[in-house]
């Protein structure tokens, strides 16, 4: 249990937000697989990964993707208000907003700024080129929800920061539910 009550849109999205990283590390799981996914050099050859260490680099790239996305549910779950008691010299210890609030912005900031400028070239003549619009369009799909990650993040953030800081509760159906006065 959280100290104040969740929206219930804002664990919705909590949920979202790993979903939305997982097609790209679908996408990139099917360059380790040993597929092209339709990238071609400037000659029109098939790129494929190479050797142990480009796959194994993906692979932790995309595992480590997923395992930032599910932070997010730091900001609906408990142990994003108190550390969890397993964890040593910590565990136990209320979780400063601020800690909690300023890392999630400064991220959710981030992703935004990697993902505009990840996707600065999409659609003008000057993006990666690929054996077919059908793979082009594949890849633009399965990248294209990164562009929801920041926002999202942000949007939780807010209703964190609401939470924690100014205590408001605003969830339908509970007691106080409307309230604008502080808990």
């Amino acid at each position: 249990m959280t100290e104040h009550p969740v929206p219930r849109w804002a664990n919705r999205l909590a949920h979202v937000i790993p979903f939305l990283v997982l097609p790209s590390g679908l996408w990139r799981l099917g360059l380790v697989a040993g597929s092209s996914m339709g990238m071609v050099d400037d000659h029109g050859r098939p790129i494929y990964l190479h050797g142990f260490g480009e796959s194994a680099y993906v692979v932790l790239l995309t595992v480590f993707s997923e395992l930032v996305a599910l932070t997010a549910f730091g900001m609906v779950r408990a142990w994003g208000e108190v550390v969890p008691r397993w964890i040593p010299l910590i565990g136990g210890r209320r979780v400063a907003p601020s800690a909690a609030i300023i890392p999630a912005t400064l991220g959710g900031l981030s992703l935004i700024a990697i993902w505009t400028y990840g996707f600065r070239d999409v659609f003008s003549g000057n993006f990666l080129p690929f054996s077919s619009d059908a793979a082009a369009v594949l890849m633009i799909s399965c990248y294209a929800p990164l562009n929801l990650w920041g926002p999202a993040l942000l949007v939780l953030t807010w209703a964190y920061y609401r939470r924690r800081v100014r205590g408001l509760s605003r969830v339908p159906g509970r007691a106080g539910a409307g309230s604008a006065s502080p808990s």
